[in-house]
């Protein structure tokens, strides 16, 4: 039996074959496999109807488990190989997105490391669908007061121990889109949370993705997780003494996502209520704001003016980057 730590890595996919084998090998292929960590990988497919068993039996050697079966969602998803993970280290990787080459290496590092640590993250890139890069997220070294102020990281940089997941519970089904989020001040709220200044992961953007098809339903879900924060006897009295600071940045990310779902008027009225809660935080994010204005008053021609550049502006930035997507898969 090997001494090795097991790391298991969960796949929820449905309709995602375009981009599932990429997906597939960032996970396989990743340094440190067989000498850093053993790896136990598990699929949870939602009865894709677009080819995708067909790429998940081709790689089933690779499998500890894979099915595929109707579901009622990514949360359900999750969780259903969250219940079958035996490794102490776990994460899911959704179908679209990617690991850069040592991220799982170095996650178990840290997470070994420090064993009073309930979980770890990364910085990651955005990737386009040719898995072009074309933003960099990097992150703070943020804790439980960060994330009640609505700081958001990327979840596939994140990895979790597997024993404080199963303290504070799996992943809430009730929310589609800001269902990781309310997992990490769960767990942020039970054992200390630490950042690593790397780039572990890819996240895809493309006109399916959750947070461009369902950009809207983020907001609702931001006010939801708000209001249920408030219903737990830890966390109210903290929301309560960062009243400001976890209002102003409620306010902002709900602006962010309403820009994304092409309703300028209103992330405006959202991005005034950061501007009063919170000046200095909402100020960081004055381009966003300028660019919902022109966007109210100048309608889609500005907007897709606006995209043009900002595609030019994302080929210098994929250059300047490098090859990291290419080289974090084989074939």
């Amino acid at each position: 039996m090997s001494s090795l730590p097991l790391v298991s890595i969960i796949t929820p996919s449905y309709n995602q074959a375009a981009y599932l084998e990429q997906t597939i090998q960032s996970v396989i292929y990743q340094p440190g496999l067989g000498e850093v960590f053993d790896l136990e990988y598990l699929i949870v497919d939602g009865n894709s109807t677009d080819g995708s068993q067909a790429i998940i039996q081709k790689y089933q050697s690779h499998l500890a488990w894979w099915v595929s079966e109707k579901d009622r969602g990514q949360a359900e998803a999750i969780n259903k190989g969250l219940r079958r993970a035996k490794g102490e280290i776990v994460a899911w990787l959704n179908s679209d997105d990617l690991y850069l080459p040592g991220a799982i290496a170095q996650a178990v590092h840290i997470l070994l490391g420090d064993p009073s640590l309930g979980m770890v993250y990364g910085d990651a890139i955005a990737i386009d669908e040719q898995s072009q890069p074309i933003n960099r997220w990097s992150f703070g070294s943020w804790g439980l007061m960060e994330f009640l102020r609505f700081r958001i990281i990327c979840q596939p940089a994140v990895f979790l121990r597997r024993s404080v997941v199963e303290e504070v519970g799996y992943v809430d089904e009730s929310y589609h889109c800001m269902l990781d989020h309310q997992l990490w001040i769960r767990v942020a709220a039970h054992s200390p949370v630490q950042h690593v200044p790397s780039i572990w992961a890819a996240a895809r953007q493309h006109s399916q993705a959750k947070n461009m098809a369902f950009a809207t339903r983020f907001s609702e879900e931001i006010q939801l997780l708000y209001e249920w924060a408030l219903t737990q006897p830890f966390l109210a009295p903290k929301i309560a003494a960062d009243r400001r600071k976890v209002l102003g940045g409620m306010s902002r990310l709900k602006a962010r996502y309403y820009l994304d779902g092409d309703e300028p008027q209103l992330a405006l009225r959202y991005y005034a209520k950061a501007l009063y809660y919170d000046p200095p935080y909402a100020l960081k994010h004055w381009h966003r704001m300028i660019y919902a204005l022109i966007y109210w008053t100048g309608g889609k021609r500005v907007k897709n003016s606006v995209e043009m550049l900002n595609r030019k502006r994302r080929g210098k930035f994929s250059k300047a980057l490098g090859s990291s997507i290419t080289h974090s898969t084989k074939g």
